[in-house]
Protein backbone atom coordinates (compact mmCIF):
# COMPACT_ATOMS: atom_id res chain seq x y z
CA UNK A 1 0.00 0.00 0.00
CA UNK A 2 0.79 3.39 -0.48
CA UNK A 3 0.04 6.28 1.72
CA UNK A 4 -0.28 10.23 0.86
CA UNK A 5 0.93 12.26 3.81
CA UNK A 6 -2.43 14.97 4.92
CA UNK A 7 -2.45 18.42 2.61
CA UNK A 8 -4.91 21.21 2.76
CA UNK A 9 -4.93 23.73 0.00
CA UNK A 10 -1.54 22.70 -1.17
CA UNK A 11 -0.90 23.69 -4.76
CA UNK A 12 0.85 21.02 -6.94
CA UNK A 13 3.88 22.73 -7.91
CA UNK A 14 4.24 24.15 -4.23
CA UNK A 15 3.72 20.92 -2.66
CA UNK A 16 6.33 18.85 -5.13
CA UNK A 17 9.01 21.93 -4.74
CA UNK A 18 8.41 21.25 -0.91
CA UNK A 19 11.46 19.91 1.72
CA UNK A 20 9.24 16.49 1.97
CA UNK A 21 8.71 16.22 -2.00
CA UNK A 22 12.40 16.87 -2.56
CA UNK A 23 13.52 14.15 -0.44
CA UNK A 24 11.04 11.90 -1.93
CA UNK A 25 12.53 12.76 -5.29
CA UNK A 26 16.10 12.08 -4.28
CA UNK A 27 15.11 8.29 -3.10
CA UNK A 28 13.81 7.65 -7.08
CA UNK A 29 10.18 7.52 -6.23
CA UNK A 30 8.82 8.93 -9.83
CA UNK A 31 5.56 9.10 -10.59
CA UNK A 32 5.13 6.60 -12.88
CA UNK A 33 7.31 4.47 -10.57
CA UNK A 34 4.64 4.92 -7.62
CA UNK A 35 1.52 4.52 -10.48
CA UNK A 36 0.23 7.53 -9.04
CA UNK A 37 -0.30 11.47 -9.88
CA UNK A 38 -1.54 13.95 -7.60
CA UNK A 39 -2.70 17.00 -9.35
CA UNK A 40 -4.87 18.65 -6.69
CA UNK A 41 -5.20 18.65 -3.11
CA UNK A 42 -7.46 21.34 -2.65
CA UNK A 43 -9.42 19.26 -0.06
CA UNK A 44 -10.30 22.34 3.16
CA UNK A 45 -12.46 19.92 5.39
CA UNK A 46 -11.58 16.61 4.06
CA UNK A 47 -8.11 14.92 6.19
CA UNK A 48 -6.58 13.84 3.48
CA UNK A 49 -5.47 10.38 4.51
CA UNK A 50 -5.25 8.10 1.49
CA UNK A 51 -3.68 4.20 1.27
CA UNK A 52 -4.11 2.72 -1.78
CA UNK A 53 -3.56 -0.24 -3.01
CA UNK A 54 -2.16 -2.17 -5.16
CA UNK A 55 0.45 0.26 -5.60
CA UNK A 56 0.96 -1.02 -9.12
CA UNK A 57 -2.56 -1.60 -10.43
CA UNK A 58 -3.11 -3.97 -13.71
CA UNK A 59 -6.09 -4.11 -15.62
CA UNK A 60 -9.01 -6.99 -14.03
CA UNK A 61 -7.71 -6.01 -10.58
CA UNK A 62 -9.88 -3.95 -7.96
CA UNK A 63 -8.09 -0.58 -7.10
CA UNK A 64 -8.55 -0.35 -3.17
CA UNK A 65 -8.56 2.75 -1.60
CA UNK A 66 -8.83 3.35 2.00
CA UNK A 67 -9.67 7.24 2.95
CA UNK A 68 -9.79 9.08 5.93
CA UNK A 69 -12.47 11.85 5.86
CA UNK A 70 -13.41 15.09 7.65
CA UNK A 71 -16.15 13.58 9.58
CA UNK A 72 -17.09 9.70 10.45
CA UNK A 73 -21.05 10.29 9.60
CA UNK A 74 -20.12 11.60 6.56
CA UNK A 75 -18.56 9.50 3.45
CA UNK A 76 -16.38 10.65 0.96
CA UNK A 77 -17.71 10.84 -2.79
CA UNK A 78 -15.08 8.44 -4.89
CA UNK A 79 -15.93 8.93 -8.60
CA UNK A 80 -14.12 7.80 -11.82
CA UNK A 81 -15.15 8.98 -15.19
CA UNK A 82 -18.90 9.18 -15.05
CA UNK A 83 -19.11 6.40 -12.53
CA UNK A 84 -19.85 6.91 -8.24
CA UNK A 85 -18.40 4.25 -6.32
CA UNK A 86 -19.52 3.73 -2.68
CA UNK A 87 -17.23 4.39 0.76
CA UNK A 88 -18.06 2.19 3.22
CA UNK A 89 -17.15 2.82 6.94
CA UNK A 90 -14.41 0.77 8.38
CA UNK A 91 -14.06 2.36 11.85
CA UNK A 92 -13.92 5.89 13.20
CA UNK A 93 -13.75 8.65 10.31
CA UNK A 94 -11.99 5.67 7.95
CA UNK A 95 -13.73 4.94 4.86
CA UNK A 96 -13.21 2.19 1.67
CA UNK A 97 -13.78 2.54 -1.75
CA UNK A 98 -13.31 -0.35 -4.43
CA UNK A 99 -12.82 0.12 -8.42
CA UNK A 100 -13.16 -2.72 -10.42
CA UNK A 101 -11.40 -2.61 -13.72
CA UNK A 102 -11.43 -5.06 -16.51
CA UNK A 103 -9.66 -6.59 -19.70
CA UNK A 104 -11.85 -5.08 -21.92
CA UNK A 105 -10.43 -1.60 -20.65
CA UNK A 106 -7.50 0.03 -22.41
CA UNK A 107 -4.30 0.61 -20.14
CA UNK A 108 -3.28 4.18 -19.28
CA UNK A 109 -4.13 6.93 -16.80
CA UNK A 110 -6.95 6.66 -14.85
CA UNK A 111 -8.11 10.15 -13.03
CA UNK A 112 -10.51 9.47 -10.06
CA UNK A 113 -11.65 12.28 -7.86
CA UNK A 114 -12.65 12.07 -3.74
CA UNK A 115 -14.46 15.04 -2.24
CA UNK A 116 -17.39 15.66 0.55
CA UNK A 117 -20.78 15.86 -0.52
CA UNK A 118 -21.60 18.92 1.92
CA UNK A 119 -18.73 20.92 0.20
CA UNK A 120 -18.00 20.42 -3.37
CA UNK A 121 -15.04 22.31 -3.35
CA UNK A 122 -13.22 19.99 -0.90
CA UNK A 123 -12.26 17.50 -3.84
CA UNK A 124 -8.70 15.70 -3.86
CA UNK A 125 -7.95 14.42 -7.54
CA UNK A 126 -5.49 11.69 -8.29
CA UNK A 127 -4.18 9.93 -11.37
CA UNK A 128 -3.74 6.43 -11.58
CA UNK A 129 -1.51 4.82 -14.04
CA UNK A 130 -3.43 0.65 -14.90
CA UNK A 131 -0.83 -1.51 -16.28
CA UNK A 132 -1.34 -3.40 -19.32
CA UNK A 133 -1.31 -7.00 -19.19
CA UNK A 134 -1.43 -10.17 -21.12
CA UNK A 135 -4.22 -12.55 -21.20
CA UNK A 136 -4.53 -16.09 -23.26
CA UNK A 137 -6.60 -16.28 -25.82
CA UNK A 138 -8.60 -19.37 -27.04
CA UNK A 139 -9.58 -20.28 -30.76
CA UNK A 140 -13.75 -21.56 -31.01
CA UNK A 141 -15.00 -23.00 -34.30
CA UNK A 142 -18.76 -23.58 -34.59
CA UNK A 143 -19.78 -26.13 -36.92
CA UNK A 144 -21.99 -23.89 -40.25
CA UNK A 145 -25.43 -23.31 -38.74
CA UNK A 146 -24.82 -24.14 -35.44
CA UNK A 147 -26.90 -22.07 -32.78
CA UNK A 148 -25.67 -21.82 -29.59
CA UNK A 149 -27.55 -21.71 -26.00
CA UNK A 150 -29.58 -18.72 -25.08
CA UNK A 151 -30.08 -17.20 -21.54
CA UNK A 152 -33.60 -17.24 -20.73
CA UNK A 153 -34.93 -13.39 -19.95
CA UNK A 154 -35.77 -14.37 -16.44
CA UNK A 155 -32.24 -16.38 -16.19
CA UNK A 156 -30.26 -12.96 -17.42
CA UNK A 157 -33.14 -10.56 -15.30
CA UNK A 158 -32.21 -12.43 -11.99
CA UNK A 159 -28.26 -12.75 -12.57
CA UNK A 160 -28.12 -8.91 -13.36
CA UNK A 161 -30.12 -8.02 -10.65
CA UNK A 162 -28.08 -10.91 -8.30
CA UNK A 163 -24.71 -9.09 -9.21
CA UNK A 164 -25.83 -5.38 -8.83
CA UNK A 165 -26.44 -6.28 -4.97
CA UNK A 166 -24.69 -3.92 -2.94
CA UNK A 167 -25.42 -4.26 1.10
CA UNK A 168 -23.94 -2.04 3.84
CA UNK A 169 -22.89 -5.30 5.64
CA UNK A 170 -19.46 -6.20 5.02
CA UNK A 171 -19.49 -10.30 6.06
CA UNK A 172 -15.46 -11.98 4.29
CA UNK A 173 -13.02 -11.34 6.47
CA UNK A 174 -9.34 -11.57 5.40
CA UNK A 175 -8.24 -13.52 2.03
CA UNK A 176 -11.07 -15.97 0.02
CA UNK A 177 -10.25 -19.65 -0.17
CA UNK A 178 -10.74 -21.53 -3.62
CA UNK A 179 -14.02 -22.93 -3.48
CA UNK A 180 -13.17 -26.16 -5.06
CA UNK A 181 -9.85 -28.65 -4.63
CA UNK A 182 -9.63 -29.00 -8.42
CA UNK A 183 -6.75 -27.46 -10.69
CA UNK A 184 -7.44 -24.03 -12.16
CA UNK A 185 -8.50 -25.42 -16.09
CA UNK A 186 -9.61 -21.73 -17.16
CA UNK A 187 -7.90 -18.48 -15.97
CA UNK A 188 -9.36 -15.04 -15.66
CA UNK A 189 -9.75 -13.05 -18.45
CA UNK A 190 -9.12 -15.57 -21.08
CA UNK A 191 -10.07 -13.52 -24.79
CA UNK A 192 -11.66 -15.39 -27.75
CA UNK A 193 -11.77 -15.40 -31.49
CA UNK A 194 -15.18 -17.05 -32.76
CA UNK A 195 -14.98 -18.20 -36.43
CA UNK A 196 -11.31 -16.51 -36.40
CA UNK A 197 -13.08 -13.27 -35.70
CA UNK A 198 -12.22 -11.43 -32.27
CA UNK A 199 -14.79 -11.27 -29.69
CA UNK A 200 -14.01 -7.76 -28.64
CA UNK A 201 -16.51 -7.31 -25.79
CA UNK A 202 -15.92 -11.01 -24.41
CA UNK A 203 -13.74 -12.17 -21.56
CA UNK A 204 -13.69 -15.39 -19.43
CA UNK A 205 -15.28 -13.60 -16.12
CA UNK A 206 -13.80 -15.97 -13.54
CA UNK A 207 -12.41 -19.28 -12.35
CA UNK A 208 -12.87 -22.39 -13.61
CA UNK A 209 -11.89 -25.54 -11.26
CA UNK A 210 -11.85 -29.23 -13.29
CA UNK A 211 -13.31 -30.71 -10.15
CA UNK A 212 -14.51 -34.32 -10.29
CA UNK A 213 -18.15 -34.67 -11.00
CA UNK A 214 -19.87 -34.42 -7.38
CA UNK A 215 -16.65 -32.94 -5.35
CA UNK A 216 -17.54 -30.12 -3.18
CA UNK A 217 -18.37 -26.72 -4.16
CA UNK A 218 -17.51 -24.34 -0.33
CA UNK A 219 -18.11 -20.12 -0.22
CA UNK A 220 -14.55 -18.85 -0.51
CA UNK A 221 -15.46 -16.22 2.23
CA UNK A 222 -18.56 -15.43 4.68
CA UNK A 223 -22.01 -14.30 2.78
CA UNK A 224 -25.53 -14.31 2.50
CA UNK A 225 -26.93 -16.93 0.07
CA UNK A 226 -29.18 -14.65 -2.33
CA UNK A 227 -29.25 -16.35 -5.71
CA UNK A 228 -30.51 -20.35 -6.40
CA UNK A 229 -31.40 -21.10 -10.03
CA UNK A 230 -32.15 -24.42 -11.52
CA UNK A 231 -31.53 -25.81 -15.23
CA UNK A 232 -34.92 -27.26 -15.23
CA UNK A 233 -36.61 -23.97 -13.98
CA UNK A 234 -34.81 -21.75 -17.15
CA UNK A 235 -31.32 -21.33 -16.06
CA UNK A 236 -29.96 -22.98 -19.48
CA UNK A 237 -26.75 -20.79 -19.71
CA UNK A 238 -26.10 -21.43 -15.96
CA UNK A 239 -27.10 -24.13 -15.25
CA UNK A 240 -27.82 -24.76 -11.43
CA UNK A 241 -26.58 -22.31 -9.81
CA UNK A 242 -25.81 -20.15 -6.12
CA UNK A 243 -25.03 -16.50 -6.19
CA UNK A 244 -23.29 -15.58 -2.62
CA UNK A 245 -23.53 -11.74 -0.85
CA UNK A 246 -20.02 -11.63 0.68
CA UNK A 247 -21.26 -7.51 1.54
CA UNK A 248 -20.45 -4.00 0.56
CA UNK A 249 -20.59 -4.65 -3.55
CA UNK A 250 -18.91 -7.83 -3.44
CA UNK A 251 -20.79 -11.23 -4.88
CA UNK A 252 -19.58 -14.50 -5.34
CA UNK A 253 -20.96 -16.89 -8.40
CA UNK A 254 -20.98 -20.50 -8.43
CA UNK A 255 -21.89 -22.19 -11.92
CA UNK A 256 -22.69 -25.63 -13.69
CA UNK A 257 -23.47 -27.16 -10.06
CA UNK A 258 -24.82 -30.94 -9.85
CA UNK A 259 -26.32 -30.26 -6.53
CA UNK A 260 -27.00 -27.33 -4.56
CA UNK A 261 -26.57 -27.85 -0.40
CA UNK A 262 -28.13 -24.35 0.95
CA UNK A 263 -31.24 -22.17 0.71
CA UNK A 264 -31.96 -18.01 -0.51
CA UNK A 265 -31.37 -16.37 2.84
CA UNK A 266 -28.91 -18.74 4.52
CA UNK A 267 -25.83 -17.04 6.21
CA UNK A 268 -22.40 -18.93 5.27
CA UNK A 269 -18.84 -18.97 6.99
CA UNK A 270 -15.66 -19.18 4.92
CA UNK A 271 -15.51 -23.25 3.95
CA UNK A 272 -19.13 -23.76 4.49
CA UNK A 273 -20.62 -26.47 1.90
CA UNK A 274 -22.75 -24.56 -1.01
CA UNK A 275 -22.86 -27.87 -3.48
CA UNK A 276 -20.99 -29.92 -6.10
CA UNK A 277 -19.64 -29.83 -9.24
CA UNK A 278 -21.68 -30.78 -12.11
CA UNK A 279 -21.93 -30.17 -16.33
CA UNK A 280 -25.44 -28.26 -15.96
CA UNK A 281 -25.81 -25.74 -18.24
CA UNK A 282 -23.79 -24.27 -21.13
CA UNK A 283 -21.18 -27.00 -20.05
CA UNK A 284 -18.70 -29.42 -22.08
CA UNK A 285 -18.14 -31.36 -19.01
CA UNK A 286 -17.95 -31.35 -15.50
CA UNK A 287 -16.33 -28.13 -13.71
CA UNK A 288 -16.85 -25.43 -11.25
CA UNK A 289 -16.98 -21.55 -12.49
CA UNK A 290 -16.40 -18.83 -9.85
CA UNK A 291 -17.08 -15.41 -10.58
CA UNK A 292 -16.15 -12.55 -8.18
CA UNK A 293 -17.55 -9.55 -9.00
CA UNK A 294 -17.08 -5.82 -7.21
CA UNK A 295 -19.84 -3.21 -7.79
CA UNK A 296 -20.87 -5.06 -10.61
CA UNK A 297 -18.20 -5.90 -12.60
CA UNK A 298 -16.25 -9.12 -12.88
CA UNK A 299 -12.61 -8.80 -11.36
CA UNK A 300 -10.00 -11.15 -11.13
CA UNK A 301 -10.40 -13.19 -7.69
CA UNK A 302 -7.22 -14.44 -7.51
CA UNK A 303 -5.92 -10.98 -6.38
CA UNK A 304 -9.07 -11.22 -3.25
CA UNK A 305 -7.09 -14.53 -2.75
CA UNK A 306 -3.79 -13.80 -2.29
CA UNK A 307 -4.58 -10.06 -0.71
CA UNK A 308 -6.66 -10.35 2.93
CA UNK A 309 -8.98 -6.93 1.72
CA UNK A 310 -10.10 -5.43 4.55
Amino acid sequence: MFEFPSAKQVALPQLWRSPRFRTWRNLGCGVMALAIVLCSLQVPGLALGVKFSPTSPRLGETLILNLTAASPSVPPVVKMGIKTYPAFGVGGDRFRAMIPTTPLEKPGVREVTISTPNDPKATATLKIAIADRKFPTQRINFTPGKAGIEATPEELKQVLAFKATVSPIKFWDGKFIAPNQGRTSSPFGVRRYYNGEFANDYYHRGLDYAGSYGSAVVAPAAGKVVLIGYEKKGFRIHGNVVGVDHGQGVVSIFLHLSKIDVEEGQMLASGDRIGAVGATGSAAGPHLHWGLYVNAVSIDPVQWRSTAIE
